[in-house]
């Protein structure tokens, strides 16, 4: 097992006691440094804090827009103790076992149900297109067994599985242009890129209901609704509030958040609404833009700390497909809003 010691806040302005809107600044080391990782998915199963992270390769690939040069292998989980220590427990799932995939196993995530243990992941078939699996466990940790054809209905990138309070579980999912999740809005796959205009209702993320074994869906999926303050979508042209990946959805008291990566714009924006399945009301920024093209993140409560989890690129210094988890505090303000991170990032003082 491999241990990295998380220094967190080293320079902080951030506190419990400044109720703003404003921007908290923080200097805030990675978390996992004995390999690149990405997109942690951040859970605690039986008391214990786990990170569920794709791990970033310098496979060689050239860069493209369709992200081919993200050409991740396999998937690792860290333990996370209370002092923010990250322990590697390993490799828990490889693309050479997973039967219908092919390459790139991107962001995944992972939950608990009747004492199963669920990982899901994105990943390309033969034929390109990237399709969602699910494997299982008995413990948190693994090895988990992939199910042999990928779940029917879940397609694009960037699962995110929420277990409710009332035990249903909910998939969200998709991401557009490399996640080709503009190729999917005529209802089945077509080989071109189509968006939507600047002033019509932007590419929406797509959501079902799980079944109770959590290997299907109950339903077909449907679009989660993010709405402006006056009701009306979100327009394709809205780039600064527009949804464009990493779906993540939490619950504190009877809100329920879903926040998201707006993508080019690099913000961690987020909604509210008073159910799971949406409507959701665009309400602010979570995080602002990082090092690095891209950021994906989780958000969990560990010992009564709320914790936002992403990543950036300062490990590689700069390089957008190698990239390193990292951890702060997150702060829900009285009134239910989230304050704003501004997670400062100087590579000259990586230690």
């Amino acid at each position: 097992m491999k241990k990295t010691i998380l220094s967190l806040l080293v320079l902080s302005l951030w506190s419990c006691q400044n109720k703003t809107q404003e921007p908290s600044e923080t200097r805030i080391y990675p978390l996992i440094k004995d390999l690149y990782s990405a997109d942690p998915s951040a859970h605690v199963f039986d008391g214990k804090l786990y990170v569920y992270p794709s791990h970033d390769l310098d496979a060689g690939v050239p860069e493209d827009d369709l992200g081919s040069h993200f050409d991740m292998r396999d998937y690792h989980v860290y333990q996370i103790s209370e002092s923010l220590e990250a322990t590697d427990l390993g490799e828990i799932l490889n693309v050479n076992q997973i039967p219908w995939a092919e390459k790139q196993l991107w962001a995944p995530d992972a939950a608990t149900k009747n004492g199963t243990y669920y990982f899901y992941f994105p990943a390309k078939d033969s034929t390109g297109i990237f399709r969602i699996g699910v494997a299982t466990a008995s413990t948190p940790q693994g090895p988990f067994i992939a199910e042999p054809s990928p779940i029917e209905g879940a397609v694009s990138i960037d699962p995110c599985v929420f277990v409710d309070s009332d035990g249903t579980a909910y998939m969200y999912f998709g991401g557009i242009w490399g996640g080709q999740l503009q190729r999917w809005e005529s209802g089945s796959y077509v080989s071109e890129d189509i968006y939507p205009s600047e002033n019509q209702a932007a590419i929406m993320p797509k959501m079902a209901k799980m079944t109770e074994d959590m290997l299907a869906f109950e339903e077909a999926p449907k679009n989660v609704l993010l709405l402006d303050q006056e009701g009306n979508p979100l327009t394709a042209g809205d780039n600064e509030r527009r949804f464009f990946e990493a779906a993540w959805v939490h619950k504190v008291n009877d809100t329920y958040y879903f926040s998201y990566s707006t993508g080019d714009t690099h913000n961690i924006a987020y909604a509210t609404g008073t159910s799971p399945m949406g409507p959701f009301t665009y309400q602010g920024v979570i995080l602002k833009p990082v090092l690095g093209w891209t950021n994906h993140h989780s958000i969990v409560e560990f010992n009564g700390q709320w914790y936002l989890f992403f990543h950036d690129s300062e490990l590689s210094g700069g390089k957008t497909h190698l990239r390193n988890v990292k951890v702060t505090p997150l702060e829900h303000l009285p009134d239910g809003s989230i304050q704003t991170i501004d997670a400062l990032v100087t590579v000259s003082q990586t230690e």
